[in-house]
């Protein structure tokens, strides 16, 4: 979502301002699962033509309403409720528009999204959904087929497809709960000692770095107990890293951060996270008025 991506940004990059998630190099669109998400501008194909679907009643689906959408609008840019209302009765079912790679959005997260349509991309939509496991592999790997297809909200067996497609662009391997993938690109960069880590960093909820399916998340968070209170049944916390490890999740409310660690910090992790917290670019607050509380 865009408050959250505004916070993912900041993670990685220095200098985030409360209006960076608007920058010109950004844009908005329903991606995988048909959640809101902010991605590169030039990235528009990979998240959409990726996760178009293959054949049948669900591409008729998704084409009707991409081309209903685009002769209702006529160039214009309109709240989300009214163009669904106008075309469909029920403004969700624009969402299933999104995949063709036509539809953008503006969301800030509060009020409904603006909507409007595009120039379809210039990409084979086969191209782009090889291009989106491999991001998804580079990012989440080692990882499966099953995996990416719940990630990206697309059939089974299209992952399955994509990942027989990259085929020889991947490497198998053995992991603590089974037979997974990697980029074979990526096995230098996963054998390599790891470098120096980020003293603290607060990830939001859907962060990309916990963003995982499934049995993969064992990976990450090896105790089923802590991985009970990151990925919740409802709407998931924060992640907090320190020296690059998850130790907890954190939560908001206006100005106050609450975090519920899952062991013991030093007092040096501690001072760090609140440093963190203090740096964060709320646009609804001045820089440094965050107040940190430890849930022990």
């Amino acid at each position: 979502m865009p408050r959250a991506a505004l916070l993912s940004i900041h993670a990685r990059v220095e200098g985030t301002k409360p209006s960076t998630w608007e920058d010109p190099s950004l844009v908005q669109l329903w991606g995988p699962r048909h959640h809101a998400y902010v991605i590169a501008a030039q990235d528009v194909a990979v998240f959409t033509l990726g996760r178009l679907p293959d054949g049948g009643g669900a591409l008729r689906i998704a084409e009707d309403l991409a081309s209903r959408l685009h002769r209702h609008l006529r160039g214009a840019r309109m709240a989300h409720s009214d163009a669904g209302r106008a075309i469909e009765g029920h403004p969700n079912r624009l969402r299933y528009a999104a995949p063709t790679g036509t539809v953008l959005i503006r969301w800030d997260g509060a009020r409904q999204p603006t909507i409007w349509t595009v120039p379809r991309p210039k990409v084979d939509p086969r191209d782009a959904r090889l291009e989106l496991a491999r991001r998804y592999l580079h990012l989440f790997g080692p990882t499966t087929a099953e995996a990416f297809a719940e990630w990206a909200g697309i059939s089974p067996q299209g992952g399955v497809a994509a990942f027989n497609a990259l085929r020889r662009s991947l490497t198998p391997v053995r992991t603590p709960i089974g037979e997974s993938w990697i980029l074979a690109s990526d096995e230098p960069t996963l054998r390599a000692a790891s470098g120096r880590a980020a003293s603290a960093r607060l990830l939001p909820s859907g962060d990309t770095y916990f963003l995982l399916q499934g049995r993969d998340r064992e990976l990450l968070v090896p105790n089923a107990l802590f991985r009970r209170a990151l990925w919740t049944s409802r709407v998931w916390p924060g992640a907090v890293l320190v020296d690059g490890e998850i130790v907890g999740t954190w939560r908001r409310a206006l100005g106050a951060v609450t975090i519920q660690k899952w062991r013991r910090l030093p007092r040096a992790a501690r001072d760090a996270v609140e440093m963190e917290a203090a740096t964060l670019p709320l646009p609804d607050l001045q820089r440094g008025a965050v107040v940190v509380r430890w849930d022990d």
